[in-house]
């Protein structure tokens, strides 16, 4: 099984507990998630965040419904957390999210490991640029949410 490597890195303006707090909040993910994958968060509100926290979701991966359930398996406020699938799209997700101070504002840097059914030809024809453009848009919308 291939693994394939994503990284974003995003500077905010703002103090690092604003922004840990902004992702932490999984409510938020729908925020930060391209219009047309129609992301839902169906685990009901409010949800503590927490090592363990288990969060399912579901989104549409070309007008295809997929549930996707993750959890939280680190959780270091406000420096760090990292969410894993346990079941959906993916043959592995390993999401792992930091935060950093850095010249009056936090470094946010996005660092997913996975694997795709159908392997490298699967992932270079459409995952590998449905996340470029997903994590793209949440990095635009991050500068406007946090200018």
């Amino acid at each position: 099984m291939k693994t394939h490597v994503l990284d974003s890195t995003i500077w905010l303006a703002r103090p690092i507990d604003e922004v840990f707090s902004f992702f932490s909040d999984a409510m938020n993910l729908g925020t930060l998630t391209s219009p047309w994958v129609n992301f839902q968060v169906l685990t009901p509100a409010p949800i503590k965040m927490a090592l363990g926290t288990r969060l399912r979701y579901r989104l549409a991966i070309h007008r295809i419904p997929v549930n996707w359930e993750s959890e939280i398996t680190t959780w270091d406020p406000p420096r760090r957390f990292v969410d894993e699938q346990i079941h959906g799209p993916y043959r592995r997700w390993h999401h792992e999210h930091y935060f950093s101070e850095r010249e009056g504002g936090t470094d946010v840097v996005d660092h997913v490991k996975y694997s795709v059914p159908g392997g490298s030809l699967i992932n270079r024809l459409f995952v590998a640029r449905d996340l470029r453009a997903i994590f793209g848009y949440g990095r635009d919308k991050l500068t406007k949410l946090f200018p």
